[in-house]
């Protein structure tokens, strides 16, 4: 059976990204293909005999930042300079003992685990010092051989020897509008054209993102597959009737079926949260606007008209809610109850919020930005997202044409359509066959 390993960078975090996502549902989906999937890890923790430690080590909780001590230093020190001359995973198989954390969306459909100490905070290092990637062997044997295919989920600075490396590149957001990430520009270059480099194909998941690859980074048309994404969401969910959905929405936000505008997603310049709040404002609506999202960069312009609006409290205060986190089942619910989603982003490599609100029967308002109008096709009011006065356009349209909102929930369902697994999974075999695996 034809192995393929993807990095847990991202699948590690204590929170779910976008990318985290991205990855659950390539691990899932290459299942249903028959390969075998395996992830790789980059614990604190040092290699055990013990399997059962090793499996323990990917899930461990996060320990607050403490100052190094000396020893330390040089060890990390030490770390970074030799992380450029190679590192080695070693193998951990589900034990079926240990109890994975359900809120970052539990053990990943994983047949398999690879493990190298710090093995991303020491490749980053290494490629800021030096502008180096660092080699990665894998520790195999007859029980544990290594993987026949290495697929990095996003642009990191390893590559797997004596394997075929593909690269996913979701944006070049950093390098398209500098001005939204804290990113070092020449750094995230470096970084990418050393992924070009390195890579035997890339990955992208839109349209936009594949032209931005060739133009900007001058890769080649023929080194570069589109696969666009999959809407997967779990069946347990879906299947909730709606009365349920409605009573959990009514006790515990008080807010009503069809009844609220939701706009979700990290709070940072891209997601254009600043001018979603000042336009929302400027419609009048009595609808509740729901925001979820926590602070992740540059976000002080984003919230500054929000936070005035809570000091002043008021009729326009109560308007909004806001809330740093909500646990996936709750956020689908949420989704799922709205009347529209606001998701007018500056740009973006995707846009799942976008899919996801379609696949779930609600209304969606997003932009003209990168790659959603292709996500989005007709099944959405789509504005200039730098035009207040387009959006506050489009959220009163929603708001007052209740036919608006049931025909685009109808397009939503046939947009989503587009994007499902069996769709995904075509297109992966596509991608797979340009490194000549055949699936």
């Amino acid at each position: 059976m034809t192995s393929i390993c993807i990095d847990g960078f991202n699948l590690a975090l204590s929170r779910g990204t976008g990318i985290a996502t991205y990855g659950r549902n390539l691990l899932s989906n290459a299942g249903e293909l028959g390969f075998e999937t395996q992830v790789l890890y980059g614990p604190v923790a040092a290699h055990s005999d013990d399997n059962v430690v090793n499996e323990t080590a990917l899930i461990d909780a996060e320990r607050p930042p403490q100052k190094l001590s000396r020893k330390e230093k040089s060890r990390r020190l030490k770390g970074t300079l030799m992380s450029r001359f190679g590192r080695t995973a070693h193998s951990i198989l589900p034990s079926g003992e240990v109890i994975w954390p359900s809120r970052s969306g539990g053990k990943p459909a994983a047949d398999r685990f690879w493990a190298a100490q710090n093995l991303f905070s020491l490749a980053n290092r290494s490629m800021n010092a030096y502008g180096k990637a660092t080699p990665l062997s894998f520790h195999a044997s007859p029980n544990a051989p290594a993987p026949d295919i290495m697929h990095w989920t996003a642009p990191l600075p390893i590559h797997a020897k004596n394997v075929p490396n593909i690269y996913t590149l979701h944006d070049l957001i950093p390098l398209r509008l500098p001005h939204t990430t804290l990113d070092k520009k020449d750094t995230f270059m470096a970084l990418c054209r050393e992924v070009v480099r390195r890579a035997d194909h890339i990955a992208v998941v839109s349209e936009t993102t594949r032209q931005d690859v060739i133009r900007i980074l001058g890769v080649p048309e023929d080194r570069v597959t589109n696969t666009y994404q999959a809407v997967t969401l779990p069946q347990a969910l879906l299947t909730r009737s709606q009365e349920d959905v409605t009573t959990e929405l009514e006790g515990v936000f008080n807010l009503g079926w069809k009844d609220y505008f939701l706009h979700f997603g990290a709070i940072e310049p891209k997601k254009n949260l600043g001018r979603i709040v000042e336009a929302y404002l400027a419609s009048g609506s009595r609808t509740p606007l729901v925001l979820i999202g926590g602070k992740a960069w540059l976000d002080e312009g984003e919230t500054a008209l929000l936070n005035q609006v809570k000091r002043d409290g008021g009729p326009s205060a109560e308007r909004i809610r806001q809330y740093d986190y909500m646990p996936f089942s709750m956020l689908i619910s949420l989704i799922r109850g709205a009347k529209a989603t606001l998701f007018p982003s500056l740009y973006e490599g995707f846009g799942l919020p976008v899919l996801e609100s379609m696949a779930l029967s609600t209304a969606v308002l997003t932009s003209t930005g990168g790659s959603l109008p292709e996500v989005a096709g007709d099944a959405a009011v789509v504005v200039d997202p730098y035009d207040v006065q387009a959006i506050t356009r489009g959220i009163r349209s929603l708001d007052q044409d209740e036919s608006l909102c049931a025909a685009l929930t109808r397009k939503g369902l046939d947009q989503a359509a587009r994007f499902t697994a069996e769709a995904y999974q075509s297109r992966l075999r596509e991608l797979y066959s340009k490194i000549g695996v055949s699936v």
